[in-house]
């Protein structure tokens, strides 16, 4: 088997991040792969698993696609939505092993499986993503994608959604097939506010993917759905009394008010939090409470760079990469590092439809310089340097991109650089 490397590098005046690059890289390109039966892929579950689940690819894929790994995580994302089927109630298999099997820790049959309900949602919303950064029409194309699609926003819906309100829900009994929501304890809630948030981000990202079909109805239709998720949050999840939306509702129907991991970020994650300040506060409610493990703190950079929260995203991308982070072999903390340290350190955000590469850096105050090199994005290799409050770009390979900083926006053809004061 060929070792799998990525042309992606980073050096900082801070040795700290420099040291967390070069193993996060490392320990990234080690879990993946392109030899097996279930063809390109990466590790992204319990470690010796040897498999990937629809959570961990979901957010370990932004991370995938810098180090120039986007052709394994489409494989993956179309192996699962290969596998949704009406005997499984529209879910598909929530954990594929390297051999292209269910994973049998969460797979016994169609009717006795592992299963979160924001999964179906998750993986739409980052197929959307995955097109934004890559360019690769088959994410609004292809005919297997399409059909996840296509039944997880209206099949799947209706299925689990038993009081018909519109959102997935979970009857107290059914064990693991059709858990509501990222966290598993033994709360059990019928709604987790994460399943909402996922359900929004999906619907949001299915009316973008119609609008690049030309499917005006179904632009609309989506918008409309996110929009009234959206509203229905706002208004009927937040608690006054606590400064900070519910968590989830429970069987009885009354609403959960304490903190409650990934049910609080997930929200700021998927952008389902239309107030700012709602934002914030939810941010800041996040920054008092922390998480309870690895894999949920591998999340908190993405949240913290949203509102801009560029010391505390620092800080815990150092922390996860640090050599005394508990489990942080995990798979999904070192493809976080990476993510995070591109798109919130780096501020790079691709809009494949313009052809732009947008950039707002989060370099924390005390960073003095960062100089990241072999970056994959569209069909392109990209440099960018920030330092003494400027910011160069080279298109090290690659058609001419187009990168846009604030108002002003200019085309690099291969092999140019391009500088501008931040």
């Amino acid at each position: 088997m060929s070792k799998i490397t990525s042309p992606f590098t980073l050096q900082s005046s801070d040795k700290r991040l420099e040291e967390a690059v070069v193993w996060a890289r490392e320990q990234a390109l080690a879990y993946a792969s392109d030899s097996d039966p279930v063809g390109p892929w990466y590790e992204a579950a319990l470690p010796g698993r040897e498999a990937f689940c629809m959570r961990d690819v979901a957010h370990m894929s932004t991370g995938a696609a810098a180090l120039g790994l986007g052709s394994h995580t489409k494989n993956m994302l179309l192996k699962f939505a290969e596998n949704i089927s009406e005997s499984k109630d529209w879910c598909t298999y929530w954990e594929i092993t390297k051999d292209n099997l269910p994973c049998p820790d969460d797979y016994t049959s169609d009717g006795d499986f592992w299963y979160n309900l924001p999964a179906n949602f998750d993986v739409i919303a980052c197929c959307y993503r995955m097109y934004l950064w890559s360019g690769d029409s088959d994410y609004l194309t292809d005919e297997r994608l399409l059909y996840f699609y296509e039944k997880s926003l209206n099949e799947y819906v209706l299925r689990w959604d038993r009081d018909g309100d519109g959102i997935p829900d979970h009857v107290r009994g059914e064990g693991r097939r059709g858990i509501a929501s990222y966290v598993e304890d033994s709360l059990t809630p019928k709604v987790g506010g994460d399943l909402v948030a996922a359900q929004y981000g999906a619907y949001a990202a299915y009316s973008e993917i119609a609008r690049h079909r030309g499917e005006r109805d179904k632009t609309e239709r989506y918008a409309v759905l996110a929009a009234r998720l959206q509203r229905l949050y706002d208004e009927e999840w937040w608690s006054e009394k606590k400064g900070r939306f519910s968590a989830a509702i429970l069987q009885d129907g009354s609403y959960h008010t304490d903190y409650y991991l990934s049910a609080q970020y997930m929200p700021v994650y998927f952008g389902l939090i239309a107030s700012e300040a709602k934002r914030r506060m939810a941010v800041d409610d996040i920054i008092r409470n922390g998480v309870s493990n690895v894999e949920e703190m591998s999340h908190l950079p993405d949240v913290y760079y949203v509102v801009g929260e560029k010391e505390e995203a620092y800080r815990v991308l150092l922390q996860l990469s640090d050599q005394q982070m508990e489990r942080k072999e995990y798979p999904e903390v070192s493809y976080s590092v990476i993510g995070n340290v591109v798109t919130g350190l780096l501020g790079v955000r691709p809009l494949a439809e313009q052809g732009v590469v947008e950039l707002a850096p989060g370099l924390p105050e005390d960073l003095k310089w960062v100089r990241a090199s072999g970056i994959a994005v569209f069909n392109n290799l990209i440099d960018i340097e920030i330092k003494d409050g400027l910011v160069s770009v080279r298109n090290s390979s690659g058609p001419v991109v187009r990168v846009r900083l604030g108002e002003r926006e200019f085309p690099i053809g291969e092999g140019e650089q391009h500088t501008l004061r931040i």
